[in-house]
């Protein structure tokens, strides 16, 4: 398979279709080769527009919505970015491409290390993994220009929002219950936070102190699938 034609096909067909205008956004998932990013028996189908499974009931998002998300941060170049939830790294991957600086912070002390590993062997030089509870952020290199997080909570958590730098953007899923979320873009101004919708999905689920529980998970439908 040509991927570098799949590559071009799918900025074209999923992303420039849909809306994408930022060039540097573009410009990012031209670079980044998502078949690397996908479990190996997947790689055929690394540039269809859905999400794809990977290890410990995770899944690495649809390119439209990491394309969304991205260019909803308003990156401009030069910025220091946390993304929660690193899965196989491709975000993070697409994110090196225009950020100076990126932390992303994974629960899964398997998926974190593959994606530290994955990463490195790639060459991307400008991000930081950790194992960590997601939810609570990178408080050590706060504060943090923008925040991506790629798995949806009940709830905007507010370990999120403090370490967002003054007029940066959160951008996450909020849903009250687990079959149902909405992105929403958070802008901080000074003390006061905005939010505005950008679009209707359904993420897996964001856990930890300030996340779901795993009581609540079980209550509400169990795991989540990104639309």
């Amino acid at each position: 398979m040509d991927f570098d034609v799949l590559r071009a096909q799918m900025v074209d067909r999923q992303l420039i279709s849909r809306g994408i205008r930022d060039r540097r956004v573009l410009d990012a998932f031209r670079a980044v080769p998502r078949e690397l990013f996908v479990p190996d028996e997947l790689r055929e189908f690394a540039y269809e527009d859905s999400a794809l499974p990977i290890s410990c009931g995770q899944t690495i998002s649809q390119p439209y919505i990491v394309a969304l998300t991205i260019e909803s941060m308003n990156l401009r170049g030069g910025e220091r970015v946390l993304e929660i939830g690193t899965g196989t790294g491709y975000a993070a991957a697409v994110l090196c491409q225009i950020a100076e600086k990126v932390y992303s912070v994974e629960r899964i002390p398997s998926l974190a290390e593959s994606a530290r590993d994955r990463l490195s062997r790639l060459g991307y030089q400008n991000v930081l993994v950790s194992c960590a509870d997601g939810t609570l952020g990178w408080p050590e290199y706060a504060p943090y220009d923008a925040i991506a997080a790629s798995a949806g909570g009940p709830r905007i958590p507010r370990a999120l929002s403090s370490q967002l730098a003054p007029g940066g953007h959160l951008v996450i899923p909020i849903g009250l219950e687990s079959s149902s979320q909405v992105l929403v873009r958070v802008t901080r101004d000074g003390d006061q936070f905005r939010q505005e919708p950008l679009a209707d999905v359904l993420f897996v689920p964001l856990v930890g102190v300030e996340g779901w529980e795993d009581g609540e998970l079980e209550l509400n439908g169990g795991s989540m699938r990104e639309k």
